[in-house]
């Protein structure tokens, strides 16, 4: 499918929603909308999986059944449905009964039968309960499909479910299906989900254009530059990975085979079942990611708690977008946590140090980690200065991205991207200042595909241009107070032109001749006309 196909097929699906939401919250309606996506995309896949087990047995319909090819083997083999569900568990890891597919929900909400909402839940629990805990355990746990905000009564709730249904059927039926179309699509109303929500959205989003700058700076060859990406990364974090969209674009970077294991981390329970959604509708095996629910500041996922340092899970790339200077309670517990130890504990309004640490703790050696931070972080006082010091003391801040102001729907505050690493080679930070470089729109700023190709390309060759970017000592650094604030490094302001007063003087005494000729002429000519001077 074209990208000109995929944008179409999401603005039709967007329609869909939008016209369908009524006076529903964006938030609320988004979890309908995306779940049934979702469980068209696990009905194809384990109708395509069950096609290949059954091979010449997968039953072809007559013309006018409109059955799934499923239910109607089912009804055929009735004593061999359980061997053959042990056997779709091992090769897909979940199962589905022919009357939960979409095909057969499809086609109930197509007539609008009296059972879909009571099908469609028993369905949801169905997938939860009978296939890999690890993956599929409460992942529908947040679709409420009893809630009032579709109807008073439940007759009213399925008949509103058949349309919803029934519309994202139909539209969906005018595009070809191929493996990651659905999984764009999904992305495509993320996005426009999260535009619906406002300041809500910086829970669960970050826009694709930010996300594609963190990306590729982490899948750039650092130690050979010139030789473009790394070939492979074993493992990827993002601890605070809303929907998973940034690490999805990690993989995207570097292809389906290109990271050995993806790992997640978010303490929103709707946002995490997204997250977990949305791997598995790109295509993503449940051995290939690890989604966690939970606090990372508390460090509650164990594989991560390990006391151990011979044991710690190091990562070769680390990517986050966590809340903006989150208020948290540290207790004085985390004053020893190994993660806090060596650099102190961030301070209670603004939890953005904190995140970042929690992060840097699990790099790996030879790994990079990039993470979207308030400005506030490169010149505050107090316990954020003297955990800033001594990262720059230690080597570890390797860059500083400026980036423009009005990025995010949760927020118009401009926004900075922090490069660290272990085992930096330059002994100095490249500040890029992209604060101007940008196209302005109704609502958000955009980043265009070539303001963020001259972002990249200045960090991967450390290059510098006026006003734009700059590689700071660390002298320097050190004489301005461990300051990160980057215009006191790289300034977009334009010097003024310089004015020759001498020439501009005697500009003036030939206007001043020129004035007085020009005025002895037009009291000649008054004087001709019998008229008093001026």
């Amino acid at each position: 499918m074209t990208k000109e196909q995929l944008n179409q097929l999401g603005k039709t699906l967007w329609a869909i929603a939008d016209d369908l939401r009524g006076a529903m919250n964006a938030d609320d309606f988004r979890d309908y909308m995306l779940s049934f996506l979702f469980l068209r995309y696990l009905s194809d896949n384990y109708e395509a999986a069950a096609k290949k087990e059954l091979g010449r047995d997968y039953p072809t319909p007559k013309e006018g059944d409109k059955r799934a090819p499923l239910a109607i083997w089912y009804e055929a083999n009735t004593g061999d449905t359980e061997d053959f569900e042990k056997q779709m568990r091992l090769k897909v890891h979940y199962v589905i009964e022919p009357q939960f597919l979409w095909s057969s929900v499809a086609e109930m909400a197509r007539t609008h039968h009296d059972d879909l909402l009571d099908t469609l839940w028993k369905g949801f629990k169905y997938i939860e309960e009978k296939s890999f805990e690890s993956t599929f355990q409460g992942l529908f746990s947040e679709i409420n499909l009893h809630s009032e905000k579709l109807g008073r009564k439940p007759a009213e709730r399925n008949a509103k479910l058949c349309t919803i249904i029934q519309k994202i059927a139909e539209g969906i039926a005018k595009f070809s299906t191929d493996s990651d179309i659905l999984g764009d699509a999904y992305e495509y109303l993320i996005g426009e989900f999260a535009a619906g929500s406002g300041k809500k959205a910086g829970e669960f989003y970050t826009p694709q254009q930010i996300s594609t700058i963190l990306s590729e700076i982490v899948t750039l060859d650092s130690q050979e530059p010139a030789s473009g990406k790394k070939k492979k990364l074993s493992k990827v974090l993002d601890f605070a990975c809303g929907s998973g969209s940034l690490l999805l674009n990690v993989r995207k970077q570097l292809g389906p085979h290109g990271i050995g294991k993806i790992y997640g981390q978010e303490k929103n329970i709707t946002t995490y079942n997204l997250a977990r959604m949305n791997m598995l509708l790109h295509g993503m095996k449940d051995t290939e990611f690890e989604i966690h629910h939970g606090d990372s500041l508390l460090n509650d996922w164990d594989i991560l708690n390990e006391m151990n340092p011979a044991k710690k899970l190091q990562f070769d790339a680390v990517v986050a977008n966590p809340p903006f200077s989150y208020r948290w309670e540290p207790s004085d517990a985390l004053g020893e946590d190994f993660r806090f130890k060596s650099y102190g504990l961030a301070p209670k309004s603004a939890a953005d140090f904190a995140f970042l640490l929690h992060g840097f703790h699990f790099l790996g050696d030879s790994g990079v980690m990039a993470i979207i931070l308030p400005h506030g972080v490169l010149f505050r006082g107090g316990a954020e200065e003297r955990i800033r010091t001594k990262l720059l003391k230690d080597g570890h801040i390797d860059t500083v991205i400026g980036l423009p102001a009005n990025l995010f729907f949760s927020t118009g505050i401009p926004v900075c991207i922090l490069v660290l690493k272990r085992c930096k080679k330059p002994d100095d930070v490249l500040f890029i200042n992209a604060a101007e470089h940008f196209e302005k729109g109704k609502r958000q700023n955009r980043l265009l595909p070539e303001h963020i190709a001259k972002i990249v390309d200045t960090y991967q060759f450390r290059k510098e241009d006026a006003r734009y970017s700059r590689r700071v000592s660390m002298e320097r650094i050190e004489q301005e107070g461990y300051n990160l604030n980057i215009s006191r490094y790289v300034s977009t302001a334009t010097a003024e032109e310089e004015i020759d007063l001498q020439a501009v003087n005697a500009e003036l005494k030939e206007i001043e001749k020129r004035a007085a000729k020009a005025a002895e002429t037009h009291n000649s000519f008054l004087k001709e006309l019998g008229l008093p001077p001026i």
